[in-house]
């Protein structure tokens, strides 16, 4: 059977996509999707320990989101350009989206915050995206930091009270253009509980690129090419993973980030977890064979969108449509603000 986006389409009232974070992180809902039972409940996060069970273990994407929105301008014409880092290339060497990109041409320069940095446009990408080269001096990160501003997607119309918001409470390896969303739920106390009871708290990184930004425009979702991010397993991680598996505890991703990496990682060691590095472009649709995951949280997404597909691929398109269509009549709220999806 071939798929097409638009198996993947479903009715969502825009005042569903939540603009805020809860007060507190933990107080979002929860749906439970057992989807070998094929049944539905309707919890809160904090509930969530309840799923989980001693040695088990929790894996969380430790990226931190960049400040990683800058304004600039054409020093010859004063033009306006917004430039939107995606990841580091190498050296100064950053991909990034500009826009208008039309006014980004080869061997454009742009000043940022009064010339304290600059950049040159050296290539154009065929997604539309620009590789720019940017000169400065002193700490890149810190001038970031000064300069720039949380890229929140698009669909965000409010401005944050506090970027930390958009960042996990585990947030430590600098390098992502959007948050691991499904782990904004998560407090430092909750956490500790999960390990008080027995539950290895794991960590790896998946720097969140240009793939969050892009939709599918093609029809067959089999033509279609995602993005290649930066990922990193741990020595120590995967040995605590091995360890977990050995024992008979699940693995338990936190977030479509962290099931890429480790579907990944057994996708290439055929099925056994080994510390690795690298890029991916992993797509999971349905018809994948899961090598390492066996259930995991994960918020609620875009119609049509690649994350979706993924959702289907474990529980099964007609059974994350219904759960959708559910959450959607008991008014859940959506997308990286929104609640969440504990699904086994």
């Amino acid at each position: 059977m071939v798929l097409t986006t638009e198996d993947f389409d479903f009715d969502l009232p825009e005042e569903l996509i939540a603009q805020t974070p809860l007060v507190q992180r933990e107080t979002s809902r929860l749906l439970i999707l057992d989807h070998q039972k094929k049944e539905i409940e309707d919890k809160h996060f904090y509930d969530i320990i309840e799923e989980l069970h001693a040695g088990d273990a929790l894996v969380m994407n430790d990226t931190r989101v960049l400040p990683a929105r800058l304004h600039g301008e054409k020093p010859e014409t004063g033009g306006h350009l917004e430039v939107l880092l995606l990841n580091n290339t190498s050296g100064n060497e950053w991909e990034t989206l500009i826009k208008p990109a039309k006014r980004a041409k080869v061997g454009t320069l742009i000043s940022f915050g009064d010339g304290r940095l600059k950049a040159q446009v050296k290539a154009e990408l065929e997604h539309g995206g620009r590789i720019v080269e940017f000169e400065y001096e002193g700490v890149f990160l810190e001038i970031l930091e000064s300069l720039g501003e949380m890229p929140l997607p698009p669909y965000i119309k409010e401005r944050l009270a506090d970027p930390e918001r958009y960042q996990t409470v585990y947030a430590k390896e600098n390098g992502s253009a959007a948050a691991p969303t499904a782990g904004l739920h998560f407090t430092k106390e909750l956490l500790q509980k999960i390990a008080a009871k027995g539950i290895k708290l794991v960590y790896l990184t998946l720097h969140v690129g240009l793939g969050t930004f892009r939709p599918v425009s093609v029809d067959n979702i089999a033509e279609h090419t995602m993005h290649s991010e930066f990922y990193r397993l741990t020595e120590e991680a995967a040995q605590t993973l091995n360890e977990v598996r050995e024992k008979g505890g699940k693995i338990v991703a936190v977030g479509t980030t962290s099931i890429r990496t480790l579907e990944t990682i057994g996708t290439k060691f055929h099925g056994a977890i080994h510390a690795d590095s690298g890029w991916t472009d992993i797509f999971i649709t349905p018809g994948y064979q899961f090598q390492v995951v066996e259930a995991f949280i994960t918020n609620f997404h875009l119609p049509k969108s690649t994350l979706v597909m993924l959702v289907s691929a474990f529980a099964g398109r007609e059974q994350v449509l219904a759960a959708y269509e559910h959450a959607v009549a008991e008014r859940y709220r959506f997308f990286s603000f929104g609640d969440a999806m504990f699904v086994k």
